[in-house]
């Protein structure tokens, strides 16, 4: 879609980082819509190889129907995440989010980060999605990603 008033988006947001972790939040006003979203965030460092965090988002959108927002694009007026980061040892690391909704949209995503050799990962990704108000709505993706980093 196309701004089609004087009114730009905006986003705005502030955050606290400390050893065991850090809080976040953020705000922004789609003015294509004229709605507004929220999102906050904890980030808890529970060990040097276990990092984990919480995060929430709300819509101010009327979602009995679909009334989209760019900057809260899951299903109703909130969302959940939950998820965290394994580090196995220095070339690995295993990262997992779960997702949930106003919509009840449901999702599982997992990975490991592997760095095969200096600046070269491979990221083998799995992913499970499913809407429990909907017969057969679940469904499995995923996907594989390499990435070369150059540079300092």
């Amino acid at each position: 879609y196309t701004l089609d008033s004087y009114v730009p988006n905006v986003v705005g947001g502030i955050g606290y980082t400390a050893g065991w972790g850090g809080v976040s939040f953020v705000a922004a006003y789609d003015s294509g819509w004229g709605e507004g979203a929220f999102k906050g965030r904890v980030d808890f460092n529970a060990s040097d190889m276990i990092s984990l965090f919480v995060m929430a988002g709300y819509d101010t959108a009327d979602n009995d129907s679909f009334n989209p927002n760019f900057y809260a694009p899951w299903g109703g007026s909130w969302a959940v995440w939950v998820g965290g980061a394994w580090k196995f040892n220095e070339k690995a690391t295993m990262n997992f989010e779960v997702g949930y909704d106003d919509w009840e949209n449901f999702s599982v995503a997992a990975n490991v980060d592997y760095e095969l050799v200096n600046n070269f990962h491979i990221i083998p990704e799995v992913v499970y999605v499913d809407n429990f108000d909907a017969d057969n709505a679940d469904h499995w993706g995923g996907f594989l990603r390499l990435q070369a980093n150059f540079g300092g």
